[in-house]
């Protein structure tokens, strides 16, 4: 067994920084383990144009340690307004690198997102025209949809006649919680992705509800049985190209999280890369890490690999769990795998 491994400087394709505060307190925690990120536009007041992806960039810019280097790669919120127009400029000006569908009400300020997805076809033709990425949250929002079945739900009702009427639109199905999802995207061409987030890969649903509810593990997708964790974990230690690391982490302060109507969202950045390495060492799967962490989803980008190395290393005993983050409005709790971890980033 390795007790050292040196591979490309990862990237994060699935990441929420926040705004003001938030965003000074968590960014050197990705900033210090990955090269780029897929930052998420779901703001209060979303980023919906161009200019407002530059002016966010430049405010994510502004928190940056001067010793890190960071690039972060921005995302327009899609709504059934969005300019098919502006998509293009801002794509082909470098400006933005994809964009993004949340299905209204589906998640954490998501209320100005798509009701009706056939008025989002202009824009998804312009996407198709230059090959820019169409971001899904993959899940209906349907009141007489269970919450567990409503990634399943979607691939049937939303996802597939999108891929039929856009058979050559570049799609990431993000944070995959189930097996159908797995299977949906081993279908497909090689213009269907997915991101896999560190939680999903090491709870089920059994970590947020079993013996009392722990609303640090509620999260949007909601973590589901055993069997969904399993082809998660089997997808991600494949190597298979169409499988890569977006951590969706998704900082909220704890009291937020703690209280009768808690937010949904895991922050998990600080130990990412130590949890990640940790599931692919238990299935004696290192030798694919790389392609998860820092291949696979720069080629399907079209993004080079990143030159710098990363150096992770195996000690003795586990490494603790990170300290949560203080805020002037109170604290952001850290990540708990509930498993030990042996593996940490060391250079």
């Amino acid at each position: 067994m390795p007790s050292t491994l040196n591979i490309a400087m990862p990237d994060d394709w699935h990441l929420h920084l926040r705004s003001g505060e938030m965003l000074a307190k968590v960014l050197p925690f990705t900033s210090q383990h990955f090269s780029r990120a897929i930052v998420m536009p779901n703001l209060p007041s979303p980023v919906v144009t161009t200019a407002g992806a530059i002016a966010y960039r430049q405010e994510i810019l502004s928190y940056l340690p001067k010793a890190h280097q960071f690039t972060p790669l921005m995302v327009l919120y899609l709504t059934e307004k969005t300019d098919p127009d502006d998509v293009r400029a801002g794509f082909l000006s470098g400006d933005i690198s994809a964009v993004k569908l949340y299905p209204a009400g589906a998640t954490t300020n998501s209320d100005a997102g798509v009701n009706d997805l056939e008025k989002i076809y202009p824009v998804l033709e312009i996407m198709e025209e230059i090959g820019l990425p169409f971001l899904v949250h993959g899940e209906v929002v349907d009141a007489e949809i269970d919450i567990f079945d409503r990634e399943a739900v979607f691939i049937d009702t939303k996802l597939s006649p999108i891929r039929a009427r856009f058979p050559k639109l570049r799609i990431v199905f993000e944070h995959l919680t189930t097996k159908e999802g797995v299977d949906y995207v081993l279908s497909c061409a090689e213009n269907t992705a997915a991101t896999i987030t560190p939680h999903h890969l090491v709870i089920n649903r059994n970590a947020m509800l079993v013996g009392g509810i722990k609303p640090h593990y509620y999260c949007l997708p909601v973590a589901k049985r055993e069997h969904h964790r399993l082809a998660l974990k089997a997808a991600a230690t494949s190597g298979d190209s169409r499988f890569f690391m977006g951590t969706d982490s998704a900082p909220h302060l704890s009291h937020a999280k703690e209280s009768s109507c808690g937010c949904a969202g895991i922050f998990n950045v600080a130990n990412a890369i130590a949890v990640v390495t940790q599931v692919f060492d238990n299935e004696n799967a290192l030798d694919q890490l790389e392609k998860f962490l820092s291949l696979n989803g720069a080629n399907f980008y079209q993004l080079a690999v990143n030159e710098q190395k990363m150096t992770l290393t195996r000690s003795n005993k586990a490494i603790a769990i990170p300290e949560d983050i203080k805020t002037s409005a109170g604290k952001v709790t850290a990540f708990d795998p509930m498993m030990d971890v042996y593996w940490d980033v060391t250079g």
